[in-house]
């Protein structure tokens, strides 16, 4: 299922890097609270990619963006990993997938990664971060920088202290209502070795330039400090969504949240945003869990948005 559509922005190669497909997702497992009719009615706009049209079942995907630069080899997320200990979530436990060599077939090894831009902290944007050896979670990159949120990694590191400093941390961040935490166990294998590691870069998410034409955009609520990542090159932009949106069913729904959504309010005005920033620049998108094709445009005829594969 390895992807070798090779995108260009630019100066700028993309290419998916898959892990792992999630073929029988139930609309009403991924949207609660949308009634069954509303997704049947929408998931007929939709292509045979993203929607099985035996069952009616949903189709996503978990995969990394790779982007090569003239000056930088640049991985966007890194999916779940192998033997990562999710037993909240059965389809990320103790996965054992051939990632790294689906990334070495593109022409990239692991040791050739200058910079991972993680769009947010989830368990299934960071597990690559790390591999077991010798029963330790040690950087799967060594030359390169890990920039993410300073805000979500304080965050992670908070609950997982279970001190109670977590609050403040929501409270500062202002998204209103929390309906869950993101899962646990994924800061100490996937994050804190990072930062142990001297690895990690931890940044203020506002819409300035990280580094050569990448900026993170703010576009909280999916995670308390959640960004879509912008490139621009030689006037061409590509915008890497993350998971502002989970399936095609949401640019004509918005309004729906997907389970995983940890502000409610906040995750449904950034989807909005993410809408509306693709369709005013024509940028490009990359998603990250989208099975169909994985890239698109986004169009808008009044107040009603279309997915339009690349």
């Amino acid at each position: 299922m390895q992807d070798i559509t090779t995108y260009r922005v630019g100066d700028a190669t993309i290419t998916r890097i898959f892990e792992i497909g999630l073929d029988a997702v139930e609309g009403e497992f991924l949207f609660p609270g949308v009634e069954a009719d509303s997704i049947v009615r929408e998931r007929g706009q939709v292509g045979p990619g993203s929607v099985d049209p035996h069952t009616g079942s949903l189709r996503l995907s978990i995969h990394s963006w790779l982007v090569r630069t003239p000056e930088r080899v640049v991985l966007i997320d890194t999916a779940t990993g192998n033997d990562k200990e999710r037993p909240g979530a059965a389809v990320l436990h103790r996965l054992n997938e051939p990632f790294l060599d689906r990334l070495r077939a593109a022409g990239v090894a692991p040791g050739d990664v200058d910079l991972v831009l993680m769009t947010h902290l989830h368990a299934d944007h960071v597990g690559w971060n790390t591999q077991l050896a010798d029963g330790r979670w040690t950087p799967v990159f060594p030359n390169a920088r890990y920039v993410f949120s300073g805000r979500e990694r304080a965050y992670l590191a908070a609950l997982s202290a279970a001190d109670g400093s977590d609050a403040a941390i929501r409270d500062a961040a202002g998204l209103g209502r929390m309906l869950h935490p993101p899962l646990p166990g994924v800061y100490e294998d996937s994050v804190l070795p990072i930062v142990e590691a001297g690895l990690a870069r931890e940044i203020t998410v506002d819409g300035s330039e990280v580094v050569d034409g990448f900026r993170y955009l703010p576009s909280p609520g999916h995670s308390i400090d959640h960004a879509c990542i912008s490139l621009t090159s030689r006037g061409e932009r590509a915008l890497f969504w993350g998971d502002v949106m989970h399936h095609p069913l949401q640019v004509a729904r918005p309004d729906w949240n997907s389970v995983y959504c940890e502000f409610p309010d906040a995750a449904r005005s950034s989807r909005q945003w993410a809408l509306n920033h693709a369709a005013e620049t024509g940028s490009l998108v990359f998603t990250t869990h989208f099975a169909e094709s994985s890239a698109g445009r986004i169009s808008r005829d009044d107040d009603r948005f279309a997915w339009h594969f690349a």
